[in-house]
């Protein structure tokens, strides 16, 4: 007899990243498009939302926890788990903030800031799609903001994905019946709780039966633990305070093909040279508050994505990381590259288990860590570089001009930077902690400069330098 399929219970990084909640901190991820609004628009302006749900809706069994609730069982019944929302109106997900008309890029990232205050609703499926209409050029924002538990990164490009096709005019597809099904009996729960327990233990009694196969994989992962853990502790400067609820968001624009151009002349990556161009940007901020800088290093936690599905299947969160050192106190941008460059080469080898495992498998361990969070030593920044779609992608028939990611800042951690690659352009977003960080223009002056004296070095032509300013200001072309 075939063994009772077990819940969609949450895993151990999902519940890492699920904990955010419980010590205040914004646990929703992201990004934020601007689209061409002909098709959204009406001739007075106003967004078709309607139509844009009447597109979306039939898509959504591509993404089941879009209609699912995070449900959170009692003492002794397991972990939490998704169920399926009672009722689900898509208006409540899918809604319009206009700007006031002409807006620019300072007021849309204000809304953005705005709606990212507002707490996601947990009577509801975590996520929303916010459409900001109100910039020139009938140009529309697209926001789509999701809590951190139920994807990284990739599997966020992949949900956002399947609402969106691949050229425009796109039919909407037939809709999908979709049926609720009941919230599990607390027997079931149990019994399911304990059928996950059995499997623990099997498990465990395995790698004592196998004490070899064990050692070896903790010794496999003990390098990648080592650089967070036992590493030189990172130096005090003043990106580590503890955060508060307010974001400043800041955006730059930018084309891939001169990213690539950088980072084959100097034997580097794409990654790389984000790196190098952050470590540029935090070399001026610093600079600027009157901290020392000579011979500083920061220590930055890459994160790197462990998914194996095929593109754009990513689902749940698969998250590691990579510590790099940011030699800040190189004056020369191709020399701090190089320096990153060897860095990365060294350290990209070592096995990268993910963040839920270990001592974070276990709820205790994950408590731990988020009460030494605020105070912690071990890691200055966080910077993120996803690989996006190489070609346009249209929402309910608009193409996206372009599209920036979103990631929240946490625990003292007050500046985190996300870069995405789409279309041909290289984006980044940099998301600050709004008390701790007034200055954020000032880190955005000095990644542009450290691209700008990068690609002088290799003379990319002028007019195709990666961060130049750019996009929503700007004339649609």
């Amino acid at each position: 007899m075939a063994e009772t399929p077990l819940l969609e219970r949450l895993t151990a990084s999902d519940l890492f990243l699920l904990m955010w909640d419980d010590y205040g901190w914004s646990s929703d991820i992201g990004g934020l498009a601007i689209c061409d609004g002909t098709s959204l628009l009406d001739p007075d302006g106003r967004v078709r939302v309607e139509a844009v749900r009447a597109q979306l809706e039939p898509r959504l069994h591509l993404v089941p926890r879009f209609r699912q609730l995070l449900y959170r069982p009692a003492l002794g019944l397991g972990w939490p788990l998704w169920v399926d929302a009672p009722c689900f109106d898509l208006a409540d997900h899918i809604r319009v903030h206009p700007l006031a008309a002409p807006a620019g890029e300072t007021q849309l990232l204000q809304a953005c800031q705005e709606l990212a205050r507002q707490r996601l609703d947990p009577a509801r499926p975590l996520w929303e799609l916010w459409l900001l209409p109100g910039l020139p050029d009938r140009r529309v924002g697209a926001y789509l903001r999701l809590h951190h538990a139920l994807a990284d990164g990739a599997a966020a490009l992949a949900a956002f994905g399947a609402l969106l096709d691949l050229a425009p005019g796109v039919p909407a597809p037939a809709a999908q019946p979709w049926t609720v099904a009941p919230i599990p009996a607390a027997s079931q729960l149990l019994a399911d709780n304990l059928r996950r327990r059995r499997r623990e233990l099997g498990r465990g009694w395995a790698g004592l039966a196998h004490p070899g196969k064990t050692l070896a994989r903790a010794h496999a992962a003990w390098p990648a633990w080592r650089e967070v853990l036992a590493e030189q502790p990172a130096p005090q400067t003043s990106l580590n305070h503890p955060v508060g609820t307010g974001r400043r968001l800041a955006i730059i624009g930018g084309r891939l093909d001169p990213a690539k151009q950088i980072a084959h002349a100097c034997h580097a990556t794409v990654n790389d040279v984000v790196l190098a161009a952050v470590t540029g940007g935090l070399r001026q901020l610093l600079a600027s508050r009157g901290e020392v800088i000579q011979g500083l290093v920061q220590r930055a936690m890459v994160t790197i994505s462990l998914h194996d599905e095929q593109p754009g299947q990513a689902r749940g969160n698969k998250p590691g990381w990579m510590m790099v050192p940011l030699p800040l106190g190189e004056p020369d941008p191709v020399r701090r590259l190089e320096l990153i460059a060897a860095e990365t080469t060294a350290r990209k080898h070592k096995a990268r288990p993910q963040a839920g495992t270990g001592v974070f498998r276990f709820v205790a361990g994950q408590r731990a860590w988020y009460r030494h969070f605020p105070r912690q030593r071990s890691v200055n920044l966080v910077v993120t570089n996803a690989p996006g779609p190489p070609v346009p992608l249209y929402l309910a028939g608009a193409r996206l001009l372009e599209l920036f990611p979103m990631m929240p800042v946490m625990g003292n951690l007050t500046l985190v930077v996300a870069a995405l690659s789409y279309a041909g352009q290289l984006n980044l977003t940099a998301v600050a902690d709004q008390d701790s960080c007034p200055d954020l223009e000032t880190f955005v002056q000095g990644v542009r400069s450290a691209l700008d004296d990068l690609a002088r070095t290799v003379h990319a032509p002028a007019d195709h330098r990666p961060f130049a300013k750019e996009g929503i200001d700007a004339p649609v072309s």
